[in-house]
């Protein structure tokens, strides 16, 4: 994979709290586990359309260039035991280095493996809704400032949680000590962004 190493890397820094040893059995039994997506290649630039866009009435952001599209997400050969999923999406240069989480989702039914394009920009019973760094617990897509285009890393994590297990409105830190010994697998893909010039 192209953008395996700063995968890691990103991953490594989000997944902080959770034990070396779960760590280590996740990527184990992660063998063929798989995200991808048909709006864009991992590693590749993403649409305008996937970016976020200026709320009526709030202050214009004008890195706020697109539609808030979300993008397709489809996900293969869960871990076995694998009984719901949670996705995230993260820009880990957001906020100075400090990162933005865009997207906080759990709850996602085993039977569940993907998301049409624009269906995670609302509410959902597919998915419970977590808090992200925006406040909001649908997608919230790129204000990416001109410069170098930010590496937006999508997450989906195979649980041993049902599906009702835990409340809505977690940001990603909360989510992730919820599923400290907990997790079966993960696999991820990078879409990369910056406002057009």
């Amino acid at each position: 994979m192209r953008y395996t190493k700063f995968l890691l890397a990103a991953g490594g820094m989000m997944l902080a709290s959770w034990s070396m040893s779960e760590l280590a059995n996740a990527a184990a039994a992660g063998g063929g586990f798989s995200l991808s997506s048909t709006t864009f290649k991992d590693g590749t630039m993403m649409p305008v359309k996937v970016a976020n866009m200026n709320q009526p009435g709030a202050n214009p952001n004008p890195n706020c260039v697109g539609q808030n599209v979300s993008p397709q997400l489809t996900w293969s050969n869960p871990p076995d035991g694998t009984k719901s999923f949670a996705l995230t999406m993260v820009d880990p240069e957001g906020r100075g280095g400090l990162g933005v989480f865009h997207w906080v989702a759990y709850g996602i039914p085993p039977n569940v493996n993907s998301f049409a394009e624009g269906e995670e920009s609302k509410a959902s019973d597919k998915y419970v809704g977590g808090k992200s760094t925006q406040g909001v617990g649908n997608f919230s897509g790129p204000c990416t400032p001109p410069g170098s285009p930010h590496h937006y890393t999508f997450k989906i994590i195979a649980t041993d949680l049902d599906p009702k297990e835990l409340p809505p409105g977690l940001t990603l830190p909360e989510l992730e000590a919820k599923l400290n010994m907990h997790v079966k697998g993960a696999a991820g893909l990078v879409g990369l962004f910056v406002k057009p010039q």
